[in-house]
């Protein structure tokens, strides 16, 4: 009989939760690729987002496991860029709040996703949480600003890639719900 819950199943889903209960946009003061490496760290809506793509990507396998986090921080850099330049998406918090509702139920759900279509969903919410970096950071150096941001997304998809090859099936699902869970959260927290 299989159980329910395995250790290393209770320590991913309780380092999901363990997160910082931060938003990632709350104004605060931006500087160099310290201040951009900092930033994805910083809230718990790019955190969860930047980790679920690391899971998704693992639990996809194949191509997608490289396509989908190289999407995201390409889209991610071009939606910043976008901020950058003053120019803010409509919807902003809602999408980013959505895209982590929606990443943790395509962990939790074992949603298999032609390549192309995992990489068209990583790109479009990657472009809405580049935008709000990018827009948080207007005035900032640019390139190591950015430079900074994508080293740690690229670090958070690694820290979801790990987590996905620690542990399987079972508690890689409940990780994914712990996501959007973590999602839903911030949904009626008032995005």
């Amino acid at each position: 009989m299989k159980r329910l819950f395995t250790p290393r199943s209770l320590v991913l889903v309780a380092a999901v939760l363990a997160a910082p209960l931060a938003w990632g946009h709350d104004g605060h003061v931006v500087g160099g690729a310290a201040a951009g490496f900092a930033h994805p760290f910083t809230g718990l809506d790019h955190l969860l987002a930047m980790v679920a793509i690391g899971l998704w990507a693992t639990q996809q396998g194949a191509r997608a496991f490289w396509a989908v986090p190289l999407a995201f921080v390409t889209a991610m850099a071009l939606g910043a860029l976008a901020g950058f330049a003053g120019f803010a998406l409509p919807a902003l918090e809602p999408m980013i709040a959505a895209s982590v509702v929606v990443l943790g139920l395509a962990i939790a759900s074992g949603m298999r996703t032609p390549v192309l279509a995992g990489v068209t969903i990583a790109a479009l919410f990657a472009v809405f949480h580049g935008n709000a970096h990018g827009l948080e950071a207007a005035g900032a150096p640019i390139a190591a600003y950015l430079g900074g941001m994508l080293v740690a997304t690229a670090l958070l998809h690694g820290a979801g890639v790990a987590g996905a090859l620690a542990v399987r099936g079972g508690a890689l699902r409940w990780a994914g719900a712990a996501v959007a869970a973590g999602g839903a959260g911030l949904m009626l927290a008032g995005v």
